[in-house]
């Protein structure tokens, strides 16, 4: 049977067996609410608290409880008054040890994105949301007005109708700014301005999947109800967008970028590197400020990128975290050179075409599900993601631009739960697949205006155009960025950059740090690469003071940096880059594989020995063999030519 639970967080239908205890009844309500020992609660059959149900082996029929009662859940005041403004969770002190147990080991993972939107992995409220939302979380958003001189009939230090502060959301402001999209917390404010103040505010994410553990009829495809079946996707404009505004440090950061694309003509991803701060000319809004790009490993042509498996993917995150950095976005190139002596760039992204391809909106929506935005007003502890996705193509005037989108939340629903595919001629269309015996896929709708009037579409094919939001991106006029943008310190190459002859290893990193100190090395080390390179090549013994280098580094702290350089770490790079040499051959190996784990080779003639010179070889060959030194660092064999390690670009010992 199924008794209902009624509490100040809402209503919730519990299922139980008629003939089951009341101790096994109230294992199941603890469970529903996320219930915690550190808590007081008691559940009565009366609102006012009267008859209230305890731990018993006496079955529930016994209390009078039938098919269908309801039943009230209420905290005493002592836990009410301790409990934190920060967390809803809950405990049942009659609760058995079994079931607080398995209450207080319910974790939440991003992973389960895809699971139903009525599970409740996490209670509300009990989620560590950013930092930019917490600060705005607390700032009033109230936008003011200045007095009216024709209407406004008191004093500068009064109010009246005229000139009375206006909230974020105002439909007036925003389309007097021309603001097409809210701010994610001004649309939070929309939803809390209620008579209820939003006490019953939930945000649910879309889930397009069939409902679990449903045992009234056969599982998929022999059998399907309207409580295990998802509803109907009707897409609609987003109203609220999740970022306002991308902003580049420093202009230089996209010029590098494009480097590539300038010396091969092969398109470029990376991805951005940054923080979000508050963006001051939409109210509450959100702004994403880019510091670096990282470029993963990839397989680049003229039409396309392949990424390839990044062995380095955590060192890049946790790097990013000692420098107060997230992964705030992603970044690609789509340019094709129309006139190569103007410099101009072919413009075939726009109205009539597309902004977004149906391969790049589904590539946006798993990296938006893999970078979600923690929420309190979820109860899965997401919502949403604040990852962006920023176009480099060619504009109206032919020139380089940079266009910023994101895709709803619906079509981050769509992906996740392998809805939407995209067409194999059209990059403009997507289609939403059809159910089969393996996957049932809800009807997703979509309208248009026609001449008589709005018409309701099925979404096969699709037009991505329904599925994106526009953030605008720009650079400042007057930068002020984290790292160094003097041509004297970003000379380092960038990684993953072999095919087109940029190399990383000791050599460039010795021509980057070596004879530096104080104010200039500290110049010379303000390089995400240059750091990203000391994070990941084994042979430098500093990964583990890595972090008071960051600081220095963030701080702009020489003092710190010196205190640095005074580690036992950082001591024995010096002693390598001194005896690494000044010889040509230091900067380039001969052959083989180098440092970042790349092979190299400067190619050279093929040297053929007929049978008449065999005997000359023989003598040739042993001579090579005598020759052959082995490293000290990585027990690599050498050619005696070489004046440092074709392995590990480390010097003999």
């Amino acid at each position: 049977m199924i008794v209902r639970v009624q509490s100040s967080e809402g209503t919730k239908r519990v299922q139980v067996d008629a003939n089951a205890s009341c101790t096994t009844f109230l294992a199941k309500v603890s469970e529903a609410f996320d219930l915690e020992a550190s808590t007081k609660w008691s559940l009565c059959r009366s609102r006012h608290g009267c008859d209230p149900l305890y731990n018993s082996d006496a079955s529930l029929s016994s209390f009078g409880l039938r098919h269908g009662d309801m039943t009230y859940l209420s905290l005493s005041k002592t836990s009410t008054d301790t409990a934190s403004d920060s967390s809803r969770n809950w405990s049942a002190a009659a609760m058995p040890s079994s079931s607080a147990a398995a209450a207080n080991s319910m974790q939440h993972s991003a992973g389960n994105a895809g699971s139903h939107s009525h599970s409740h992995s996490l209670p509300p409220r009990a989620v560590e949301e950013d930092e930019i939302d917490k600060l705005l979380h607390e700032a009033s958003g109230e936008i003011r007005q200045e007095r009216d001189a024709q209407f406004c009939r008191h004093g500068d230090q009064g109010r009246c109708i005229h000139c009375i502060p206006l909230q974020p959301y105002d439909p007036g402001h925003l389309a007097k700014h021309e603001i097409k999209h809210m701010s994610f917390h001004s649309y939070l404010r929309k939803l809390h301005s209620g008579v209820d103040k939003g006490k019953f505010v939930f945000l649910e994410n879309l889930s397009c999947k069939l409902k679990p553990g449903c045992t009234e009829h056969a599982p998929w495809p022999n059998g399907i109800c309207t409580k295990c079946q998802p509803n109907a996707v009707t897409l609609k404009r987003q109203e609220y967008r999740h970022v306002d505004n991308i902003m580049f440090e420093d202009r230089s950061i996209i010029e590098r970028f494009l480097g590539h694309w300038r010396s091969s003509g092969t398109q470029r991803l990376g991805i951005l590197f940054g923080r979000f701060e508050e963006h001051k000319d939409v109210p509450l809004g959100i702004k994403a400020v880019v510091s670096a790009i990282y470029e993963p490993p990839q397989i680049n042509t003229a039409n396309g990128v392949s990424l390839q498996p990044d062995g380095n993917e955590e060192t890049v995150h946790e790097l990013g975290k000692h420098l107060g950095l997230q992964a705030v976005g992603w970044v690609f190139s789509d340019l094709e050179s129309l006139d190569r002596s103007q410099g101009t760039v072919r413009y075939f992204r726009h109205l009539d075409t597309y902004f977004l391809s149906a391969e790049e909106c589904i590539m946006s929506a798993e990296y938006q599900t893999k970078y979600p935005s923690p929420s309190k007003y979820s109860s899965s502890g997401y919502f949403g993601s604040k990852f962006s996705t920023v176009v480099v193509s060619g504009g109206m005037d032919n020139q380089i631009c940079m266009e910023g989108y994101q895709v709803t939340d619906q079509c981050m629903a769509l992906v996740r739960d392998e809805c939407f595919v995209p067409t194999v001629d059209a990059p403009e269309l997507g289609y939403v697949k059809e159910s089969t015996s393996e996957q049932y896929v809800p009807d997703v709708f979509y309208k248009v205006k026609e001449k008589y009037g709005e018409v309701t579409k099925m979404a096969r094919p699709l037009p991505v155009e329904y599925l994106l939001v526009q953030i605008p991106v720009a650079a400042p006029l007057n930068p002020h960025p984290l790292f160094c943008t003097d041509d004297t310190s970003v000379i380092f190459p960038f990684e993953n950059r072999e095919a087109i002859g940029e190399k990383q290893g000791f050599a460039a990193f010795c021509k980057q740090v070596r004879g530096k100190s104080g104010a200039e090395l500290l110049k010379a080390l303000s390089n995400f690469h240059v750091l990203l390179f000391m994070a990941c090549f084994d042979m430098l013994p500093i990964r583990d003071t890595l972090s008071t280098l960051c600081d220095a580094i963030v701080k702009r702290d020489v003092t710190l940096l010196q205190e640095w350089c005074l580690s036992e770490g950082w001591a024995t790079v010096q002693q390598q880059m001194d005896s690494f040499g000044d010889s040509p051959m230091d900067s380039e190996p001969a052959s083989g594989i180098v440092a970042d784990g790349s092979v190299h080779s400067n190619g050279g003639s093929n040297i053929a020995a007929d049978s008449a010179s065999a005997a000359a070889a023989a003598t040739a060959s042993s001579a090579a063999v005598s020759s052959i030194w082995q490293c000290s660092h990585c027990t690599f064999l050498n050619h005696s030519g070489s004046a440092a390690c074709e392995m590990c670009s480390l010097p003999p010992q």
